[in-house]
């Protein structure tokens, strides 16, 4: 398997047929920064088109007891890349820019969702806005854009 390949198998879909997640996709498991931070989810089937997810758990809190916000925005850059997704087309992007205003708390055991829209696609640019919720609260209101790169060798 060439690097490339090893490249695009450690990102492709992987549906799960079981528990809580059942009929979500999550990232085949790999040695990625989002293997250690979530697992986070995303499916389909949802009006908006997209909705991302990932259960509070106790790794995931400050000394505060509540979620950390480096935590929150984790989810919010992989949030950004999921809901870019079917216009990235294949290629790789960058996250230029991730701004976010927080607006509440998460605590353990609680089922963090956002859903977003692309806002607007360029040549080698992709914005995209987004809102994280817990229990219909509003977490994280967010914007990014995704630089368009492609994919060495």
């Amino acid at each position: 398997m060439t690097d490339k390949e090893a490249r695009r198998s450690k990102w492709s879909a992987e549906p799960v047929t079981e528990g809580e997640w059942a009929g979500w996709y999550r990232r085949a498991a790999g040695n990625s920064f989002e293997s250690l931070t979530g697992p986070f989810y995303w499916r389909t089937d949802v009006p908006s088109g997209l909705r991302t997810a990932f259960r509070a758990e106790p790794r995931h809190m400050n000394g505060g007891g509540f979620m950390h916000g480096g935590c929150i925005m984790t989810f919010a850059d992989f949030a950004l890349f999921a809901l870019a997704r079917p216009v990235l087309k294949g290629l790789y992007g960058v996250t230029a820019t991730l701004n976010g205003e927080f607006m509440g708390s998460v605590y353990t055991g609680d089922l963090v969702e956002c859903e977003g829209e692309v806002v607007k696609e360029g040549g080698s640019l992709v914005f995209v806005r987004g809102l994280v919720t817990t229990s219909g609260n509003p977490v994280l209101s967010f914007s990014g854009v995704i630089k368009k790169i492609k994919p060495r060798g």
